[in-house]
């Protein structure tokens, strides 16, 4: 019997596993590192284990020792570091410990994704050949590159360009090593438009074998999903493919004696004349990320039933049958406008409204958050930027789409930037509704569109002037005398306050851009706000926290004039001014009355987009670059980002070397163009 479980893992996965061990009366123990000391699935846990260096989650020998000092008498190890590694989970067994996973030959077997293909081929699966990234010919065009020990979209690249492969591939081999400490790495033929949909199998060690349910994850960035649903619109669009998916993903669980959660993932061919065949691409010997999915359709508690099998338990003949939709967004942060560069930094606020249950299985329609981060958390840039996941269920996918989305929208996170935007914009698009949701859903329909804010121009003005009224309601809240007189009042007429704020969801780090800037001007007389720029405004009410503004538009066909009333909630944490409402959330920078000059960035530098290691540097001082060229390589969150020249010119200032670790913000180089100098 199971008394206290270790989670070998951080953030969201921990959380979500110790939820299901509290239900179960289980005893429970966290491991972190140094910069998760106060993340949540710390505080929650019984006991706690400090590991050393942030590499930790992958030292087997530091995390047996936490296992075997804390009392634990079993390990679970969420999915992500070593969850899949076979090394580790014989390590547990032999220390007398209770792996919550499949048998240790089962991840042996599934752990070389070449060997895994060639082992489902054999058994009758389909696959895709795998190709030998030395001798992938033009003709084979476009390949995926893959990482052989690991997923997430480390060490994956599409290739095009036969001239562009070795560099690719020695770039993966970078990412997989620092992901998972193996290199190894091949090729498949890339299917540009098909459709990832897995197949959640359990297993107990009677033999019996569940095909649970299948998923559809096709809306990916960078190869990794980041909008999961059950069941797969695909699948349940064409006769008789599920039947097809649950049998292959059976037989790729009884070819090697599997018990436990798994899942066998397939790339699936839309239409044409191979509509509704599929391919084996990988089986994850782990838990997934998007499990909660198939958990809200068929009311499972997977990692329930990992407890149970790991102690030996019997599963029904059958799975309970799945009921309604579900679809989950991963809110991560990063920055989908700028190639999807994660965010580090605090997170103020974190808060889904209307949400009915946390890690556990909603009873009706509704939202459910799975979230690593509370209000205070901080993000760090050594692992993994997901954030939350937030999971809607309802009886139509229709509904569960615009359940998910409103909830999005209005969601508060305050802090660093987020996809927030992005997940709403595809929830909502056309095209998702219809089901068209392949693997370039993002080339397809113009991704610079979709991660628009949801908040246009004219929503920023109205919360720019809520965000100053909230300040001067503020002001007089703290003042210490004539508290009651309205911000900047005299006794005869005067000028106009101003503020100043630029808006956040633009470049303000980068030297690609320029955020738009907006001036606010108000007056208070005779009991009201004077707005000179803004005809169609007034102002309902205001305190430090909330302004409700009145803005009045003619309807259409009548040329009545209707006020509407909006209340805006604005938050200020420094300079940074957070304003939710109902035109869409909005992120303002407020501008100081008095400049600093030296904080001033000259014409051409290259920040840090993110805190991270200088690996690798293109060029010297003195070189000639052309815009675009890459400059310098981060390494952040276990993924590559390139630093590209802002435009044609002469590398004229390095401060950075490899190996160097920057912090975000931090001036890397300079690129001066000449003609300008000669212009000036």
């Amino acid at each position: 019997m199971i008394v206290q479980v270790l989670v070998a893992n951080r953030g969201e996965i921990a959380r979500r596993v110790f939820a299901s061990c509290r239900r179960l009366g289980l005893g429970t123990v966290a491991v972190y590192t140094e910069p998760d000391a106060a993340s949540p699935h710390v505080t929650e846990a019984d006991v706690r284990v400090r590991l050393n260096g942030n590499n930790g989650y992958l030292d087997v020998d530091q995390l047996l020792a936490a296992a075997l000092n804390s009392g634990a008498d079993a390990i679970h190890p969420g999915y992500g570091f070593l969850s899949e590694n076979a090394e580790f989970a014989a390590a547990v067994e032999q220390a007398g410990l209770t792996w919550i996973g499949p048998p240790v030959a089962a991840v042996q077997a599934m752990g070389s994704k070449i060997e895994a293909k060639k082992m489902m081929a054999a058994a009758g699966v389909p696959v895709l050949d795998e190709l030998d990234p030395a001798t992938v010919t033009a003709a084979q065009l476009p390949v995926l590159i893959k990482a052989s020990a690991g997923g997430g979209g480390r060490g994956m690249r599409v290739v095009r360009d036969l001239a562009e492969l070795p560099g690719q591939v020695e770039a993966a081999q970078r990412e997989a090593q620092s992901a998972f400490g193996d290199p190894t790495v091949f090729c498949e033929r890339y299917l540009a438009t098909g459709h990832h949909v897995e197949v959640q199998v359990m297993a107990d060690a009677h033999g019996t074998v569940w095909a649970v349910g299948e998923r559809e994850c096709s809306i990916q960035r960078r190869h990794q999903k980041i909008i999961e649903e059950a069941p797969s619109p695909l699948v349940e669009r064409i006769p008789g493919m599920r039947a097809k998916l649950f049998d292959a993903a059976r037989l790729a669980a009884e070819a090697i004696g599997y018990t436990g959660a798994g899942t066998v993932e397939f790339m699936a061919a839309p239409d044409g004349p191979e509509a509704g065949s599929f391919y084996f691409l990988e089986m994850n010997t782990r838990l997934q990320v998007e499990h909660p999915v198939t958990e809200e359709t068929t009311g499972l508690d997977l990692v329930e039933l990992q407890l149970d099998v790991a102690q030996g338990g019997r599963l029904p003949a059958e799975p309970p049958a799945a009921r309604g939709h579900s679809i989950e967004a991963r809110l991560y942060a990063e920055d989908p406008a700028k190639n999807w560069q994660p965010q580090a930094g605090p997170i103020h606020r974190f808060d889904v409204p209307g949400i009915r249950t946390e890690f556990g299985t909603l009873d009706r329609t509704g939202v459910r958050v799975d979230s690593g981060i509370v209000d205070g958390s901080s993000v760090s840039v050594f692992y993994d930027p997901m954030l939350a996941k937030v999971i809607s269920h309802a009886p139509t996918r229709r509904q569960a789409a615009g359940i998910l989305a409103d909830a999005l929208a209005r969601t508060r996170v305050h802090g660093i930037r987020t996809n927030r935007d992005l997940l709403v914009s595809v929830l909502r698009h056309r095209a998702f509704l219809d089901g068209a949701t392949d693997t370039a859903f993002f080339d397809t329909h113009d991704l610079a569109r979709l991660a628009k804010p949801l908040a246009d121009s004219s929503a920023v003005k109205l919360s720019a002037l809520a965000a100053a009224l909230a300040e001067a309601a503020g002001n007089r809240v703290t003042a210490t005398a004539f508290a009651e007189i309205p911000s900047g009042w005299r006794n005869m007429s005067s000028g106009y306050q101003i503020k100043r704020f630029v808006d956040g969801a633009g470049a303000s780090e980068a030297t690609e851009g320029v955020n738009d800037e907006y001036e606010i001007r108000y007056r208070f007389v005779r009991g009201r706000v004077e707005l000179p720029d803004f005809d169609d405004v007034t102002v309902v009410s205001a305190t430090p926290d909330r302004v409700v503004l009145c803005t009045f538009e003619a309807s259409e066909g009548t040329g009545a004039t209707n006020g509407v009333e909006r209340p805006f909630d604005v938050a200020r944490y420094g300079a940074d001014v957070f304003v939710d409402g109902p035109l869409g959330p909005v992120r303002l920078v407020a501008l100081p009355r008095f400049p600093d000059p030296d904080a001033a960035v000259a014409r051409g530098s290259l920040l840090a987009p993110m805190p991270g290691s200088v690996i690798r540097i293109g060029a010297a001082v003195g070189d000639q670059v052309t815009a675009g060229q890459p400059l310098i390589w981060l390494e952040a969150m276990k993924m590559e980002h390139t630093i590209n020249a802002p435009g044609d010119g002469v590398l004229a200032e390095l401060n950075v070397t490899a190996g160097q670790q920057v912090d975000v913000g931090a001036v890397l180089a300079r690129v001066d163009d000449p003609e300008q100098k000669e212009d000036s």
